[in-house]
């Protein structure tokens, strides 16, 4: 079967482009290299005043940041649509040898039939009694692909199907079930109590660049009469998908057996930059877990170590906004760096995950980022972050504001999930 161009562009941007751009010879991976820079105060108001209270930063400079973000970084997007609505099928009560229920949520974005939709998969574990507490998150190949389960409904959207990440056509089958499953400890959360939610982040908006980035997702459906792509502070595809997450969150307040006021959005790579944001965009989200973000996520932009900003405006520029451009190679220029992302997020607890061979991500950038955005924790009336010194391998930082780097590369494990269970269980079941 021949492969339609935006498709070969998505395979190519999925699994190939990070180990080409880290080989790019103008990435600085030695410390010494790195050039010196300033952080913007998260604590100083555009008008020089230094933020004293809680209320102040809450009514005043909270949203002078948010809208920096908001129109320089990732753009302004929709919010609820009043036609929203849902439709649950195929629910299974002894999924997963009888430990959970299966459902499947169809969203459908303005209300109508032939309108953009998405597909939420969930597990709830059925031992509780109450209302189960969930992590939610976007998928890189289906919902079928994070569990070999084989009731998922193969997902309807193109998607490399192979485990090898080699293309062999654009539809689901059942070769490509189970691919992302280690990214995905199903059974770990269900087995500590928790349910878990995903979405097929293509379902929202496709991982293209080009002309057809603002034709295939959710965007054109919000544009307004005449308009082709979005303005210069307008969504790009991670405002989508966070915008996405928090449709999927409308939906889970109406789910009895979830527990709505318990949910912890999470993402790994481009999709931890999209739960750092969906986190900051929507305060409902009660933790927010970045996996491996790096740049444009939880990593300082400022250090310009690994991935940089001009790497993200070159090679994935329908991620951000159009005003991002501005600051490829100039990012001292932005008004805002990533540990203020991390603030907006305050008080709720936030965790950021590292891997020490994941370097094009910058782990000491990300722990920078946590450090630095620790003034408004504590100002908040939180711990902030329990440690200043660059952790050890393995050793988790389980403050408001929580940490780790482990052994290994760019991807989410066994023991990342680990690590999220028990920040969830020390914050909600105090």
């Amino acid at each position: 079967m021949r492969l339609s161009l935006a498709a070969i562009i998505s395979f190519l941007l999925l699994t190939a482009a990070l180990p080409a751009l880290a080989q790019q010879p103008d990435t600085i991976y030695d410390e010494a290299k790195i050039p010196p820079y300033e952080l913007p105060d998260p604590l100083k108001m555009e008008n020089g005043a230094k933020v004293t209270s809680a209320e102040m930063w809450r009514k005043k400079r909270r949203p002078e940041i948010f809208q920096l973000f908001e129109t320089q970084v990732f753009g302004r997007a929709p919010g609820k649509p009043p036609g929203l609505r849902f439709e649950v099928a195929n629910v299974d009560e002894k999924a997963l040898g009888g430990k959970a229920t299966r459902k499947e949520v169809t969203i459908f974005f303005t209300g109508k039939s032939d309108g953009p939709t998405a597909s939420l998969l969930l597990y709830l574990p059925n031992e509780r009694k109450t209302p189960a507490p969930l992590f939610l998150g976007l998928n890189f190949r289906g919902n079928h692909a994070i569990h070999d389960d084989p009731g998922i409904t193969l997902n309807k959207s193109w998607h490399s199907n192979n485990k090898d990440g080699s293309v062999e056509n654009n539809k689901a089958t059942e070769k490509s079930r189970g691919a992302e499953k280690s990214r995905w400890s199903v059974e770990m959360a269900i087995a500590r109590g928790y349910g878990v939610g995903t979405i097929y982040y293509g379902d929202i908006d496709p991982d293209f660049h080009g002309e057809r980035s603002w034709k295939n997702g959710v965007q054109p459906s919000f544009y307004k009469e005449g308009q082709t792509e979005p303005a210069a502070d307008e969504w790009g595809s991670i405002g989508a998908w966070a915008w996405g997450l928090s449709r999927a969150l409308d939906y889970l307040e109406t789910d009895k057996n979830v527990d709505a006021k318990h949910v912890a959005v999470l993402g790994h790579s481009r999709l931890g930059k999209t739960s750092l944001w969906a986190g900051a965009a929507d305060e409902r989200f009660a933790i927010v877990i970045s996996n491996n973000s790096g740049a444009g996520g939880a990593a300082l932009s400022r250090r310009v170590f690994g991935e940089t900003t001009g790497h993200l405006n070159k090679s994935f520029p329908h991620w951000f906004c159009g005003n991002y451009k501005k600051y490829s190679k100039n990012e001292a220029a932005c008004p805002v760096d990533h540990h203020e992302l991390i603030a907006l997020i305050a008080p709720r607890p936030v965790y950021v995950a590292s891997a020490e061979e994941d370097r094009w991500a910058d782990p000491k950038g990300e722990f920078l980022s946590c450090l630095h955005a620790a003034p408004v924790y504590k100002l908040l009336g939180t711990d902030g972050i329990s440690q200043t010194e660059f952790p050890k391998l393995s050793q988790p930082i389980t403050s408001t504001v929580g940490y780790h780097i482990r052994p290994g590369a760019h991807d989410v494990t066994a023991y990342d999930w680990e690590c999220f269970l028990n920040f969830a269980d020390k914050h909600w079941k105090k």
